[in-house]
């Protein structure tokens, strides 16, 4: 049986306000998009549940692909919500989304009401949820209009399946429209879900965290340590059982050997700093504005364990983001 610590909240995990909503997050969030999965250990993936919520971490992230197989996370984290988090729902924030593939035909991916609602309605079912807190269009549609994806979002909240919604990896012009609509519809979206990381300033180059602060939005950004690149372990060669070493995973050969030799420079920037290079990868995101939250994955408890200790790291000196920006260096910002 699990008894949460009472210390909890004692301070060791700080929290922010997502802009001008009431929504606020740990400054690191569990994502599940790896390691929950039917091919993951469970009774790891369940301590790692546990033991973040004991450090503080009150959000957890998923989609409905996420596994593997599609939707496995979901079930596997609703089962374990059901045994060991069921008196503590209204201390956690929950997050789902739809948009990328997850059934045949027509439907099953993307933006139409269809796929929105449905998959929402499939994710609460896996999850063993009457809503959850954050609702997400994953991606934008190129084919389906703004307005019937947005309306689906809307009625989500309006049929009381979330409590708000997100939009996740929408270009800054997609973004602008898809928000006003929203507004329009009488639905605040106070969080957006970006690639971010010291390797991947994509969002900040593109304007869209400019703007985020701009309109009172949070951004909670995902692959904060760029797949586990900026944990240091590739910087020798791909280890066995790491992502890049497995054919089914998201990182490749190829993308660790384009970036080695600076990732060998980040890691002896980091080493002159005094910190491991994912502590300064996590503090450096974390740093920047708008951003809110950072999601990080662990595979075991230590991993986790060593992921929260970043928060114990001060504000990076000026000296070292100058170091990071000519090793990593920022896009000149695009007029939109």
């Amino acid at each position: 049986m699990y008894s949460a610590d009472p210390e909890r909240y004692n301070g060791q995990m700080p929290y922010r306000r997502c802009g001008k909503s009431g929504l606020k997050l740990p400054q690191i969030s569990l994502g599940c998009w790896h390691n929950f999965g039917h091919t993951d250990d469970q009774h790891e993936a369940r301590a790692i549940l546990r033991r973040a919520f004991d450090r503080g971490v009150t959000h957890f992230d998923l989609a409905n692909n996420y596994g593997p197989p599609p939707g496995s996370a979901e079930e596997n984290v609703g089962r374990i919500m059901s045994e060991d988090f069921a008196c503590h729902r209204d201390e956690l924030i929950i997050s789902s989304k739809a948009g990328h593939l997850m059934w045949d035909g027509p439907y099953g991916e993307w933006g139409s009401r269809k796929h929105v609602l449905s998959s929402l309605d499939q994710s609460l079912k896996r999850l063993r949820l009457d809503y959850v807190d954050i609702f997400y269009s994953h991606r934008p549609d190129p084919d389906t209009p703004l307005e019937e994806t947005m309306g689906a979002l809307a009625s989500a909240v309006h049929q009381g399946k979330t409590l708000y919604v997100g939009l996740s990896k929408y270009p800054l012009k997609m973004l602008k429209k898809a928000v006003a609509i929203l507004r329009d519809l009488g639905i605040a979206c106070p969080i957006y879900q970006p690639p971010y990381s010291i390797l991947d300033r994509w969002p900040e180059n593109e304007g869209i965290h400019a703007w985020l602060a701009d309109h009172g939005m949070g951004s909670i950004v995902f692959s904060p340590l760029a797949q586990g690149m900026l944990t240091g372990k590739y910087c020798d060669g791909i280890p066995d059982g790491s992502r890049a070493a497995r054919s089914e995973g998201f990182l490749q050969v190829d993308q660790v050997d384009a970036q080695v030799k600076q990732l060998r420079a980040l890691r002896d920037l980091a080493s002159e700093a005094g910190t491991p290079l994912h502590h300064l990868a996590l503090r450096w995101v974390l740093d920047q504005k708008p951003v809110v939250s950072a999601l990080i994955g662990a595979r075991t408890v230590a991993q986790l364990d060593d992921s929260l200790d970043a928060l114990g790291q001060p504000p990076l000196k000026k000296s070292v983001i100058k170091k990071i920006d000519a090793l990593a260096p920022p896009a000149r910002r695009k007029k939109k």
